[in-house]
């Protein structure tokens, strides 16, 4: 899907890492959210409540995800599930276009 219909997009940016990552969260009728964003190059470490699907639409990064213990590359078309109350880490090498789908529990 390249985009969303009859959604509210809230105005205010989420700034994280002094700016090299930021995202707009969207909200739909039927109470689920996503957030589209922004990563540039750079090394992160990420913390969520929820459960998430990460779809990488542009760029490549490596990730770690919980419980794994090798680095594994992800590039635009591909995406990957993040637990709920858990750390997540990523190695961003080319700009990379995201979004996020909260999954709740």
């Amino acid at each position: 899907m390249s985009e969303f219909a009859n959604v509210t997009v809230v105005k205010a940016a989420n700034i994280y890492f002094d700016g090299k990552v930021t995202s707009r969260t969207v909200k739909f009728a039927d109470g689920t959210r996503k957030t589209l964003g922004i990563m540039l190059p750079g090394e992160y470490d990420f913390g969520t409540a929820e459960a998430e699907v990460m779809e990488i639409l542009q760029g490549e990064m490596d990730i770690l995800l919980p419980g794994e213990t090798a680095w594994r590359t992800v590039k635009g078309g591909e995406s990957f599930n993040v637990p709920a109350n858990s750390r997540f880490q990523l190695k961003v090498k080319t700009v990379a276009d995201y979004c996020c789908s909260y999954i709740a529990g």
